[in-house]
Protein backbone atom coordinates (compact mmCIF):
# COMPACT_ATOMS: atom_id res chain seq x y z
CA UNK A 1 0.00 0.00 0.00
CA UNK A 2 1.50 3.35 -1.02
CA UNK A 3 1.71 6.24 1.41
CA UNK A 4 -0.43 9.25 0.63
CA UNK A 5 1.06 12.75 0.59
CA UNK A 6 -0.60 13.39 3.97
CA UNK A 7 0.99 10.26 5.50
CA UNK A 8 4.41 11.26 4.23
CA UNK A 9 4.00 14.79 5.60
CA UNK A 10 2.86 13.50 9.00
CA UNK A 11 5.71 11.04 9.40
CA UNK A 12 8.31 13.60 8.29
CA UNK A 13 7.08 16.11 10.89
CA UNK A 14 7.30 13.55 13.70
CA UNK A 15 9.78 14.38 16.45
CA UNK A 16 10.87 12.69 19.67
CA UNK A 17 8.89 13.71 22.76
CA UNK A 18 9.07 12.65 26.38
CA UNK A 19 5.70 11.73 27.85
CA UNK A 20 5.53 11.85 31.66
CA UNK A 21 2.82 9.65 33.13
CA UNK A 22 1.41 8.68 36.48
CA UNK A 23 3.08 5.57 37.90
CA UNK A 24 0.94 2.57 36.93
CA UNK A 25 -0.54 0.66 39.87
CA UNK A 26 -1.71 -2.69 38.47
CA UNK A 27 0.46 -2.98 35.37
CA UNK A 28 4.12 -3.15 34.38
CA UNK A 29 5.36 0.32 33.32
CA UNK A 30 6.29 -0.65 29.75
CA UNK A 31 2.91 -2.34 29.18
CA UNK A 32 1.17 0.80 30.49
CA UNK A 33 3.29 3.02 28.25
CA UNK A 34 2.53 0.87 25.18
CA UNK A 35 -1.20 0.83 25.98
CA UNK A 36 -1.26 4.63 26.37
CA UNK A 37 0.63 5.11 23.11
CA UNK A 38 -1.53 2.55 21.27
CA UNK A 39 -4.68 4.44 22.30
CA UNK A 40 -3.45 7.33 20.14
CA UNK A 41 -1.63 5.49 17.36
CA UNK A 42 -4.34 2.91 16.77
CA UNK A 43 -2.48 -0.36 17.39
CA UNK A 44 0.02 -2.03 19.67
CA UNK A 45 2.28 -2.62 16.65
CA UNK A 46 2.35 1.12 15.83
CA UNK A 47 3.04 1.86 19.50
CA UNK A 48 5.98 -0.58 19.55
CA UNK A 49 7.40 1.07 16.41
CA UNK A 50 7.09 4.59 17.88
CA UNK A 51 8.28 3.79 21.43
CA UNK A 52 11.93 4.70 21.95
CA UNK A 53 12.40 4.18 25.70
CA UNK A 54 10.36 3.49 28.84
CA UNK A 55 11.39 5.39 31.97
CA UNK A 56 10.70 3.35 35.11
CA UNK A 57 13.09 4.36 37.88
CA UNK A 58 13.40 8.09 38.61
CA UNK A 59 10.28 9.05 36.65
CA UNK A 60 7.40 7.29 35.01
CA UNK A 61 7.01 7.89 31.31
CA UNK A 62 8.36 7.12 27.89
CA UNK A 63 9.85 8.72 24.82
CA UNK A 64 8.31 8.27 21.40
CA UNK A 65 8.42 9.78 17.94
CA UNK A 66 5.12 11.66 17.46
CA UNK A 67 3.58 14.14 15.05
CA UNK A 68 2.13 17.41 16.42
CA UNK A 69 -1.39 15.95 16.06
CA UNK A 70 -0.39 12.84 18.04
CA UNK A 71 1.19 15.03 20.75
CA UNK A 72 -2.09 16.93 21.12
CA UNK A 73 -4.07 13.67 21.33
CA UNK A 74 -1.77 11.90 23.81
CA UNK A 75 -1.77 14.99 26.04
CA UNK A 76 -5.51 14.36 26.61
CA UNK A 77 -5.07 10.71 27.69
CA UNK A 78 -5.80 9.74 31.30
CA UNK A 79 -2.63 9.44 33.36
CA UNK A 80 -0.52 11.63 31.04
CA UNK A 81 0.95 14.44 33.12
CA UNK A 82 3.14 16.29 30.63
CA UNK A 83 4.49 16.00 27.07
CA UNK A 84 7.72 17.81 26.21
CA UNK A 85 9.96 17.80 23.14
CA UNK A 86 13.20 15.91 23.65
CA UNK A 87 16.27 18.14 23.46
CA UNK A 88 19.96 17.35 23.22
CA UNK A 89 22.11 19.73 25.22
CA UNK A 90 25.80 20.35 24.61
CA UNK A 91 28.01 20.37 27.71
CA UNK A 92 31.28 22.25 27.90
CA UNK A 93 34.19 22.00 30.32
CA UNK A 94 34.94 25.67 30.73
CA UNK A 95 34.63 29.13 29.20
CA UNK A 96 34.64 28.84 25.43
CA UNK A 97 35.48 25.11 25.35
CA UNK A 98 32.76 23.04 23.73
CA UNK A 99 33.08 19.27 23.55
Amino acid sequence: MAESADDTKSSSSAAVHIIYTEKPQDEQPEAYHLRTLASVLGSEEAAKDALIYSYKTAASGFSAKLTPEQVAEISKQPGVLQVVPSRTLQLHSGPGKLH
